[in-house]
């Protein structure tokens, strides 16, 4: 499971806003000060992620308030499958497609390799497009959705 923590910034009814910062992979490898990415990094400012999240106090067993922090988790393997879709679908429709390309070629029923060419790209274009219409399907949607499973208490120092 992954886990962020982000600080709560305001309720609604039935929704919470949280913030988290983006953390850059680039701080701890020792190559950082002579990497390209890790300047880019050290120039650019951290940005901060804001999600609005549905919220009910059954399920974190908590009442959230202003200030508080949490810990929000999405289950590694919806990541990874996610992940699977988006990076294969396109891949495999732009080699199937390909493949039919090359095949009507050398079948001599396409006249030229550019309509081969042609055909693979529009395979990996229909690929995209499945992986895009599997990702915002309801079930795959809400497993990417991020959930509060801890919620750490702001602490109070000003008495």
């Amino acid at each position: 499971m992954i886990k962020e923590l982000a600080n709560v910034v305001a309720i609604d009814a039935g929704q919470v806003t949280v913030t988290s910062q983006i953390k850059s992979t680039c701080s701890g490898c020792a190559q950082v000060d002579t990497c390209g990415s890790g300047q880019i990094a050290k120039a650019l400012p951290q940005a901060k992620l804001t999600l609005t999240l549905p919220y009910d106090i059954k399920t974190t067993g908590k009442q959230l308030k202003q200030g508080d922090c949490v810990v929000l988790a999405l289950p590694e393997k919806h990541i990874l499958s996610s992940a699977g879709q988006v990076y294969l679908l396109p891949l495999l429709g732009l080699i199937t497609f390909s493949a039919v390309g090359q095949w009507l070629l050398k079948q001599q029923i396409l006249p030229h390799e550019l309509y081969a060419l042609g055909l693979g790209i529009t395979g990996g274009y229909l690929g995209y497009r499945l992986a895009k219409y599997q990702q915002k399907q309801g079930k795959q949607s809400e497993n990417l959705q991020p959930k509060i499973i801890e919620v750490i208490p702001s602490t109070n120092l000003s008495k």
